[in-house]
């Protein structure tokens, strides 16, 4: 039992995280965790990551709930659209 709890620990943690994901070669999409009061620019640890050379910013959406809009959360959700350079 005291295994399950470090285990939904991470769950947790990974559900808040920022995630990215890939929409053609250069392409990349940033889905953010909730941020109180939003954010004005992506990820900078995860752009730099996918794109080391730089990037630039191609669309933002920003949305409040959960990314999936399927439950009520507090913060505000932005998805970053990135190309790389």
């Amino acid at each position: 039992m005291r295994a399950l709890l470090p285990l939904a620990l991470l769950f947790l943690a990974a559900c808040t995280e920022a995630s990215v994901s890939r929409v053609d070669s250069r392409t990349f999409v940033i889905e953010s965790g909730g941020i109180p009061g939003g954010s004005e620019g992506p990820n900078r640890r995860l752009a730099e990551r996918v794109c080391p050379g730089g990037y630039r910013v191609v669309d933002q959406t920003v949305h409040r709930n959960t990314p999936d809009r399927a439950r009520d959360e507090p913060g505000v959700f932005t998805n970053w659209t990135i190309r790389c350079l």
